[in-house]
């Protein structure tokens, strides 16, 4: 089931929200069960095959976390090791199999010139995320961190239906003591008034924006595949028309979880906040999938070694990391290489910032237009990445790339030659092409324009939300509460604005328009 979609909106949420409260007055355990059931059968609305997949993951791994827990508790060390061991390497073994198990065997196949067979695998939906979460709670129970274990307030952290498809990922410390508050089993107002503002702005990124460019992206993107040639502005359109879609899919996503979540007086982590106003790549990682980031950091990079043991060792570490956390988002070498250009990224970033320290004749940092110069770097930095991150292959993504660097010429829409005066015969006679170039005529520009001034110049949902904390802990560089006038405030011209809000977006749902990041 998604939340883009008329069941989602007028069936299953008015009816999971009405029982919960009402099981809330009598028992907050029958509406944590509710809730939880609730969760499962919207996660099987999609294939209901794949519950089972989903059920036996909950209760091995709470059988698991409990016996590490009593281990820990008898100071049993190397018990408890061999049974954190086991319990992470069974779900890797689940993840690498659904996920991993054809490209693997493709692979090898290819290097020995092998004819193989492969079967049909379909990814469960959301197993990247609930498995990252429960070995998270494994990790987190092997180091003492865990101290609730009724199963099915642990069955409702998993399957917790606001984070369950595409995340965030979740700890176990940040879900159960709010899970466990009496109060978050009455019905609370403001959390409704919140909840529901801030589900609606990310319906209308998704139905209205993300939808509304995604049809420039795919005619670039498989235009090499059919042996046509990318010039400049179609690979830059195509780059960028993805990459805003990219960005508000996300968001959108995010918004709609943070505020579903918020209904039930629950606040999730911050996952989003802002990445395309980053200065550097290091800061893009620190707002975009937040909370992958954080597990990637704590789970993987530190493991390894983190900063450690020398320079070298911590380039080597950063690398590995983003490999992995490239592979993680998908079973292709375009998530590898994706993976390994933002990996080359970051170790270029903490090696600028190394010399840069050492070079005390350098500007100042931090003036504005440095910081303006720093951002257009790292944007145009993410986008590049971006192209593989959505080309179907590496080849594919290299002509995109092609086309971009202007290696297959430059064309213009013909209709610029007007407007660019005594500019446009010079132009043509130097080798600029002009034609009718459909997805400029169509509006793909002021498309750009305005999403790209949105990004960098607007304030984000929790910015707008701010006086009412919408998520569990904000960040360091969190707007201050003021009298702005895009702070929202729970009044009539805010309820009017967010009733034509929701219609619009509403009224935009398609038929069928998955969120990107269900693929992961």
């Amino acid at each position: 089931m998604l939340f883009n979609s008329y069941e989602f909106i007028f069936l299953f949420l008015p009816v999971v929200f009405g029982v919960f409260f009402m099981l809330g007055r009598g028992s907050s355990y029958l509406a944590a069960a509710w809730l939880t059931l609730s969760s499962i059968f919207f996660y099987g609305w999609w294939n209901p095959v794949y519950v089972w997949l989903l059920l036996a993951s909950i209760v091995f791994n709470f059988i698991v976390g409990s016996l590490i827990s009593r281990s820990v508790a008898a100071q049993q060390r190397l018990r408890s090791r061999i049974l954190l061991t086991i319990g992470v390497s069974v779900n890797l073994v689940l993840i690498a199999y659904f996920k991993y198990w054809n490209f693997f065997v493709g692979n090898i196949s290819l290097m020995f010139g092998a004819v193989s067979h492969l079967s049909e695998i379909i990814l469960p939906l959301g197993i990247s995320f609930f498995t990252f979460t429960q070995i998270a709670y494994l990790a987190d129970t092997y180091q003492g961190k865990v101290r609730e274990y009724r199963f099915v307030h642990y069955a409702l952290f998993v399957t917790y239906f606001p984070h369950l498809i595409a995340g965030p990922v979740l700890h176990h410390k940040e879900m159960m003591p709010q899970f466990a508050l009496s109060e978050n089993y009455r019905i609370n107002w403001e959390n409704i008034a919140v909840g529901l503002t801030i589900f609606f702005i990310g319906l209308f990124k998704k139905t209205v924006i993300a939808d509304g460019i995604a049809g420039y992206v795919a005619p670039v993107f498989d235009a090499p595949a059919g042996g046509g040639v990318l010039t400049v502005l179609d690979a830059w359109g195509g780059a960028l028309a993805y990459t805003f879609q990219l960005y508000f899919d996300f968001s959108g996503y995010s918004d709609m979880a943070i505020g579903l979540s918020r209904l039930f007086g629950v606040r999730l982590p911050l996952n989003f906040h802002s990445p395309y106003k980053a200065a550097s790549v290091i800061e893009f990682w620190r707002c975009w999938h937040m909370t992958l980031s954080r597990f990637l950091r704590d789970y993987l990079y530190i493991p390894l070694g983190g900063n450690r043991n020398g320079v070298a060792r911590r380039y080597l570490n950063l690398m590995v990391t983003m490999v992995l956390g490239g592979l993680w988002h998908g079973a292709s070498w375009t998530f590898v290489v994706w993976g390994g250009l933002h990996g080359f990224y970051l170790l270029v970033n903490h090696a600028w910032r190394g010399l840069r320290a050492r070079l005390t004749f350098l500007p100042r940092a931090g003036t504005w237009y440095g910081r303006a110069a720093a951002r257009c770097l790292t944007f145009f930095a993410v986008v590049a990445g971006w192209v593989f991150f959505r080309a179907a292959s590496v080849d594919v993504a290299l002509s995109v790339l092609q086309g971009m660097l202007g290696l297959n010429g430059v064309v213009m829409p013909y209709r610029w030659l007007e407007k660019l005066g005594a500019a446009g015969p010079w132009l043509a006679a130097h080798g600029v092409s002009f034609r009718d170039l459909p997805a400029f005529s169509g509006g793909l520009l002021n498309w750009i324009v305005i999403l790209l001034l949105v990004v960098w110049f607007c304030p984000n949902t929790q910015q707008i939300m701010s006086a009412y904390r919408p998520v569990l802990v904000m960040p360091k560089n969190w707007v201050a509460v003021g009298n702005r006038w895009w702070i929202w405030r729970p009044n009539a011209g805010w309820l009017i604005a967010l009733i034509m809000l929701a219609s619009y977006a509403i009224l935009s749902l398609t038929e069928f328009s998955e969120f990107i990041y269900f693929r992961f």
